[in-house]
């Protein structure tokens, strides 16, 4: 399984201490410092956001393996269209060459991808790159990997508030039917549990307008190391320091 992209040197799921029963069901990854990665090696940033390619590879083979239910990773936010056009245009086009050399990958790994953001206000042919991958995974039982593509925390949860508001205009619910439950029914991720753990590498302490209303208890896992050098192994340790914390949810521990 996963012989494409697993090899020799990368330990296998079983040579870690997890406890299976305390494995996180959602997690979520910021991807970040792949330029930084590139600039201390002299590379063009293009360079790092190709190994952050191969990395998160092997981050989705692990997260498959080890069961987790949902794995999401930020990959482009609405902010990132600032960056220069060459950049944001070489992302674009990586986006659409990962697909086209790996789906085929995923899908024999019963993985189900899908794509989280404003997909509308990307180029049409990575729209029906998109659609065309999760049409293929859609009905796969395994991992769901939700990659967040022109995505904002904040604009998503406008989004469903409009959706909400068009809801109670046209008569289908009340106002006082509005829920938390029926905010989160409105967002990207509907239907699936809310991050348990959320990774973030390259050693900055912040959230970068990623899942906002999602995380609210979310555990937080920072690192310095930099998203090109991330391995299994931090991944793993990322996991096992989740496994040791206590969850409360604002209430005490009996």
């Amino acid at each position: 399984m996963w012989k494409k992209w697993f090899g020799k040197a990368d330990k296998n799921i079983a040579e870690f201490e997890l406890d299976r029963e305390k494995m996180p069901r959602h997690v979520a990854i910021i991807m970040d410092g792949n330029g930084r990665w590139a600039k201390k090696r002299a590379m063009p940033r293009t360079f790092g956001h190709r190994q952050g390619v191969e990395t998160l590879k092997r981050i989705v083979q692990f997260a498959s393996d080890a069961g987790l239910q949902v794995l999401t990773v930020y990959a482009f936010s609405t902010e990132n269209w600032r960056r220069p056009s060459s950049e944001v245009d070489f992302l674009m086009t990586l986006f659409k060459e990962f697909l086209e050399q790996e789906i085929d990958e995923l899908h024999r790994n019963r993985v189900r991808i899908r794509f989280i953001g404003d997909i509308a206000g990307l180029p049409m042919v990575l729209q029906q790159t998109f659609a065309d991958a999760e049409c293929l995974t859609a009905n796969n039982p395994g991992l769901i990997f939700n990659v967040a593509v022109n995505y904002g925390g904040r604009a998503e949860i406008v989004q469903a508030v409009r959706a909400l508001a068009m809801q109670v205009k046209e008569g289908e619910i009340s106002y006082d039917a509005i829920s938390e439950a029926s905010i989160s029914d409105q967002l990207y991720t509907a239907g699936q549990p809310d991050p348990d753990l959320l990774i973030r590498p390259s050693g900055d302490f912040r959230i970068s307008n990623f899942l906002l209303w999602q995380l609210a208890y979310t555990e937080f896992w920072f690192t310095e190391t930099l998203w090109p050098d991330f391995s299994v192994e931090e991944f793993a340790a990322a996991m096992i320091a989740y496994q040791k914390r206590e969850r409360r949810f604002g209430g005490l521990k009996r």
